[in-house]
């Protein structure tokens, strides 16, 4: 199916039953996006660390191998991956556990058949799973989602003059364009933020929640470790952060669905709650900044500049893209987990237990 037929499709759909909400449309947008390309690297439409430098994967890997070595569980591990991209964060990460001697059995959550294609070619004999629930249960987890859950569809919800509505997205003439719902909604909205002004927006995540609750589950079961990282926020607040990106530009999310990569900033209190309430310990969050130079980014950039002097300056902008404060350092969060009697993580600072939400 064409970008072009899924914006039909919508349009039937609308012209049918009425307006969809945003999370319908997102999600089916996201769905057709993922199925039908490789949407990484220069002539993609992102880039996401990984690909950014070798060594985010190998910082990832050396503190899953730190983990994983003072656990003092000397069996099978298995290493998870949600989003896996190119798998290129994998074989980074991969190489540096299996340098301390952890060969964790591989796991890819990955649904694109044109991303597993390309996770073959770099990885080899893997296992590939649409969700978590088929990942084996008999092992502690070393689990890793970079910049998984901002593609999860978001719900929005919008203050009007009669209270709250969901948002929707309604057609004016071929346009597609948001609008607020019939239905009341103020019972799904937290007792302090009733009253908001109207206009206000706010979003919560379905998907993400129960994503971070079964890894939750999971670590609290099975022991292990986690990682997830993505660019959001520690305390919610009003707005739609509802992008889309094309080309390394931005463009209007309505236009053209399912031909463009669409994300929400991530709510990282709602989802440390979620994965606690299962069970899991949450180690903390940080600024994907702070987290790598603790973890020694620095050292390694120096180290492979020394080894080859002519991608320094290379090798310096990668290093300042990914921990500097006006590029990946600050907007983009890393949330520790852990199960029960697995040690603590570097590079953590404390987390409030719950968000408003």
């Amino acid at each position: 199916m064409s970008a072009d037929t899924l914006a039909a499709r919508f349009r039937r759909l609308i012209a049918a039953t009425g307006p969809i909400t945003v999370q319908h449309f997102m999600g089916e947008a996201l769905a057709h996006y993922y199925a039908t390309r490789d949407p990484l690297g220069v002539t993609g439409d992102f880039v996401t660390a990984p690909e950014v430098s070798q060594m985010f994967g190998e910082m990832i890997g050396a503190w899953l191998a730190d983990v994983a070595s003072r656990s003092g569980h000397s069996g099978r591990l298995h290493y998870v991956e949600l989003g896996p991209g190119r798998g290129t964060l994998a074989a980074d990460a991969l190489r540096v556990l299996r340098r301390f001697g952890i060969d964790p059995e591989v796991h890819l959550v990955e649904g694109s058949p044109a991303l597993r294609a390309v996770q073959a070619q770099r990885l080899g004999a893997v296992q590939w799973h649409d969700d978590l629930a088929s990942v084996p249960d008999d092992a502690p987890l070393l689990l890793v989602a970079n910049e998984f859950l901002d593609a999860l569809p978001v719900r929005q919800l919008v203050r009007t003059a009669n209270g709250w509505r969901e948002r929707m997205v309604a057609l004016d003439g071929e346009r597609f364009v948001c609008v607020a719902g019939e239905r009341p909604m103020d019972a799904a909205v937290p007792a302090a933020w009733r009253d908001a002004a109207e206009g206000a927006i706010i979003e919560t995540c379905p998907g993400a929640a129960a994503v971070m609750a079964e890894i939750g589950a999971r670590l609290a079961a099975q022991g292990g470790a986690a990682l997830v990282i993505d660019y959001g926020y520690a305390v919610p607040g009003f707005g739609s952060s509802l992008q889309a990106v094309r080309g390394h530009a931005k463009v209007d999310p309505f236009v053209a669905p399912g031909s463009a990569d669409l994300t929400a900033l991530v709510d990282f209190a709602a989802a440390a709650e979620a994965a606690r309430g299962a069970g899991a310990r949450v180690l903390g969050l940080s600024d994907q900044g702070d987290f790598l130079r603790v973890l020694g980014i620095a050292a390694r950039a120096a180290a492979l500049a020394k080894a080859a002097p002519d991608r320094g300056e290379e090798i310096a902008a990668a290093l300042d893209r990914l921990t500097g404060a006006e590029q990946m350092g600050a907007l983009f969060k890393v949330l520790g987990l852990a199960g029960p009697g697995w040690p603590d993580g570097a590079g953590f600072v404390g987390m409030a237990p719950a968000s408003a939400q």
